[in-house]
């Protein structure tokens, strides 16, 4: 593009002189035409007439010099336009393309698996190709209905969760990878629809102490005195599934704070460490309702992750009127887990989500 601007430039400038020589030629060779025609007219005229035309035609053809002709530029000073490619250069493209080109049969990474979360969708990838050292990749997705994919992810894992997933509507992913010591990416893995029917995980409205995000995915502990323990907008956990806390930011920490579930909404307590709930507090101790349990995470910092995880384990007969119900809870954060069974009196098909601090700045993102 650079050069064939510089084209343009010598050929705006070089043509003008041309152009004026081109008009004054086009000129002349109009005013003699013109001229011939009347020296016709006078010859074919009538005797009478003849000698007054043919008077006027020669004065008239006196005046005009029709051997007359403009400068025209010579041949030497009239831009002859070439464009020069070193044979050096050919050899250095050919040296680079053979280094950075490659040719593939298929992509050396692939997408593997989705897996349902609520308002998102986990995505798991892996590398098809054994030569191939991945440095780090790279998840794009897109609504089925949209035209351009966006970055949801860069880095060296080889799973992510995508949030924001609307619930029953089809999406489009496709992984890429970066080569050891490389900058460009590789060609994209065939193109994969995925989906979620969980609807997302939401936090109540309406408690004074906390603040929401317009997604009401992310709670903030405001400076508000109110306490209180904010729950979910509804039992949206459901047993098999993974619930997962991300505290984004964090405040002064307190023995009181609780992370967890609960089969119910109980207004009036200004902690999940109560009957019928399961929580971390943000020291790492863990309580089953409302005892404290001899195994201890490690404490809540900024980034970290909690996650719940249960399945039943039914004691005995369940009905609507009551019975035993035992429920075994897994709870992870930091790398370290603690497993014990939650023994509850009625079926519980779907549990409540809640949190609690006493001191503002804590920031927490549920999915």
């Amino acid at each position: 593009m650079s050069l064939l601007q510089e084209v343009d430039v010598i050929e705006q400038e070089s043509i003008k002189p041309l152009d004026e020589c081109q008009k004054l030629i086009e000129h002349g060779v109009s005013t003699a035409d013109d001229l011939l025609r009347e020296g016709e007219s006078a010859v074919d005229g009538d005797v009478g007439q003849q000698n007054e035309k043919l008077c006027n035609f020669t004065k008239k053809a006196l005046h005009i010099q029709l051997d007359s002709l403009p400068e025209v530029p010579s041949l030497v000073d009239v831009p002859c336009l070439s464009a020069q490619l070193d044979d050096c250069l050919l050899t250095i493209l050919k040296n680079q393309i053979f280094r950075h080109g490659t040719v593939a049969s298929r992509p050396p990474v692939q997408l593997e698996e989705f897996v349902e979360k609520p308002g998102g969708i986990l995505v798991r990838w892996c590398k098809v190709d054994d030569d191939f050292i991945p440095q780090d990749y790279r998840l794009q997705y897109r609504k089925s209905t949209a035209s351009h994919f966006e970055d949801a992810y860069v880095g060296s894992e080889t799973e992510f969760i995508v949030l924001h997933i609307d619930p029953n509507v089809d999406y489009q992913f496709r992984v890429c990878a970066r080569g050891d010591g490389r900058q460009e990416w590789s060609p994209w893995s065939v193109p994969q629809l995925g989906r979620t029917t969980l609807v997302p995980h939401e936090w109540t409205t309406g408690l004074e102490g906390y603040s929401l995000s317009s997604r009401r995915n992310i709670a903030l502990r405001n400076d508000s005195q109110s306490c209180g323990v904010l729950y979910s907008k509804a039992p949206t956990y459901f047993c098999g599934q993974t619930l997962t806390f991300r505290i984004e930011t964090v405040g002064q920490p307190d023995r009181r704070d609780s992370l967890g579930v609960c089969v119910e909404q109980q207004n009036g307590y200004d902690s999940l460490q109560r009957d019928k709930a399961v929580c971390i507090s943000t020291n790492g101790a863990v309580f089953v309702n409302g005892k404290e349990m001899t195994n201890q995470l490690p404490a809540v910092t900024s980034g970290s992750t909690v996650t719940f995880d249960m399945e039943v384990v039914q004691l005995g007969p369940c009905s609507n009127e009551g019975g035993n119900f035992k429920l075994r809870v897994t709870i992870s954060s930091n790398n370290r887990e603690v497993v014990f069974d939650w023994v509850l009196d009625q079926c519980c098909g779907s549990l409540y989500f809640g949190c609690s601090f006493s001191y503002p700045g804590w920031k927490v993102l549920v999915f």
